[in-house]
């Protein structure tokens, strides 16, 4: 069922007259796009842009783009689809595309649930209320997607979270937390690694700066150390395999924990821990070697250790043994904020995620689907997964079957068969301008190791 914003009169009125304002001064600007596509780009309340793309032939269905993380001191526009060939195939078959930059870079949850419904708001009076909004988004913004239909699901129809930090706030960065205590307590554990209030204040401005995270540098330079021995090699395996990092893919794990993860646990948490007034991360209670047996790869490690000259065994009891870290409550509350997801799904979803992701591991996808299973609305949500290396590495074809899937679930009021035999088939009707890879719809993965649905209390499960 179609559904629409509950707006007044009068804030109706109010907005029009504002954005009418913004037009005669500028700050909207409609232009003309490709595809017979009527543009507008303007700012918002808080200072984020906008963009949207209307068709002539509007088939009446908005789709309301969430774009992915932003490192903080990069460029942050805003954006309405998630590839320019997607984008363009959507717009010729009549549907409109909007979407923010959000207010600010990094951990922008918070800005990007406020600053996505004010597009919204924005669409009414420019173009006209939707009969259908779509919300869609990749990465970060596959979580903001679900953020919003679960905290406005009046505004939505629907949701196709691409990619997507699906276990939430709090459970991602406490499994990056187990990473990063598993490295610095077993290989750096005199280092002065900083795992959580990371004194650095440029990390959470500008942490890809020359010299301006010395915590980021300390955590690479010492993981580059570490490789080039047989122990330290060892314990980066262990450290991959606590992080869920995808095989079979020719993946360099320690490139990514090097490049992507450290990135993320030693300087990009400064981020999130200045806009939630301190660290919203534990490990109490957590049990390592239980952890290690639930993700498959004991066996894998332990063989890695005997190799190295190492006991496995007396490296998690190490790790079992070290001091814990505490979470800071408000800090926990911020976070669990912007978002942890209680599985209250009230409008059709579909999530696609690729199953070599290296960055938001698709393990994630499990907590998702166990905690609306938890909440009995489970029938609401179906997933779906592509065989392929790399985070968000989707073709243009398998976005556009998810989404075409979505729509058939919108139409009929069941869902399609969601084979990937058959989703196979419908990516490659669409032809090779659109599939820069054969379609490579797969099957399910196994558990992710950190859930967190909420509560007074850390628990890590």
């Amino acid at each position: 069922m179609a559904n629409t914003p509950k707006l007044s009169s009068h804030k109706l009125s109010f907005l029009f007259f504002v954005i009418v304002i913004e037009l005669v001064l500028g700050l909207v600007q409609p232009t003309r796009a490709q595809d017979n596509a009527r543009t507008y780009a303007g700012t918002l309340t808080d200072g984020a842009t906008f963009v949207i793309h209307a068709p002539a032939d509007w088939n009446r269905t908005l789709l309301l783009y969430s774009h992915g993380f932003v490192i903080p001191g990069t460029p942050n526009p805003a954006d309405d689809f998630s590839s320019s060939l997607a984008g363009s195939y959507l717009l010729q078959h009549g549907y409109a595309l909007a979407g923010s930059s959000y207010a600010k870079t990094g951990w922008a949850v918070e800005d990007a649930l406020r600053d996505q419904i004010d597009v919204l708001n924005r669409f009414d009076v420019l173009i006209g209320k939707p009969s259908r909004t779509i919300a869609w988004g990749e990465s970060l913004g596959g979580l903001v997607t679900a953020g919003l239909i679960q905290k406005h699901p009046e505004r939505f129809s629907a949701a196709l979270p691409m990619c997507g930090v699906l276990a939430g706030g709090v459970g991602v960065w406490n499994k990056g937390l187990d990473e990063s205590f598993a490295f610095t307590t077993l290989v750096a554990p005199s280092a002065g690694l900083q795992m959580v209030h990371i004194s650095d204040p440029t990390c959470a401005t500008s942490p890809l700066t020359p010299g301006n995270c010395k915590n980021l540098s300390l955590a690479q330079s010492l993981i580059a150390q570490a490789q080039a021995t047989p122990e330290g090699s060892a314990r980066i395996a262990l450290t991959s395999a606590l992080a869920e990092l995808p095989e079979g893919f020719n993946i360099d794990r320690f490139a990514v924990l090097q490049q992507e993860h450290f990135l993320f646990n030693f300087a990009l948490r400064a981020d999130l821990e200045a806009r939630a007034g301190g660290n919203p991360s534990w490990n109490v209670g957590v049990d390592y070697a239980t952890q290690l047996k639930r993700t498959g790869h004991y066996a894998e490690i332990s063989a890695i250790y005997s190799k190295a000259g190492l006991s496995l065994e007396n490296d998690l009891n190490t790790l079992n043994e070290a001091p814990r870290i505490a979470p800071d409550p408000p800090a926990v509350a911020y976070l669990s904020r912007n978002i942890v997801f209680n599985g209250e799904i009230e409008v059709p979803v579909l999530t696609l995620h690729t199953i070599g992701d290296e960055l938001i591991e698709v393990e994630e996808e499990r907590a998702y689907s166990d905690v609306a299973q938890r909440s009995q609305e489970s029938n609401k949500l179906r997933q779906t997964f592509v065989n392929r290396a790399f985070h968000c590495n989707f073709t243009d074809a398998e976005i556009i079957a998810a989404l075409d899937a979505l729509i058939d679930r919108l139409d009929n009021g069941h869902w399609p068969d969601l084979n990937p035999e058959f989703l196979n088939s419908a990516a490659a009707a669409l032809g090779p301008a659109l599939n820069f890879a054969t379609p490579a719809f797969t099957e399910f993965p196994g558990p992710f190791l950190r859930p967190f649905y909420g509560g007074p209390d850390p628990q890590t499960k």
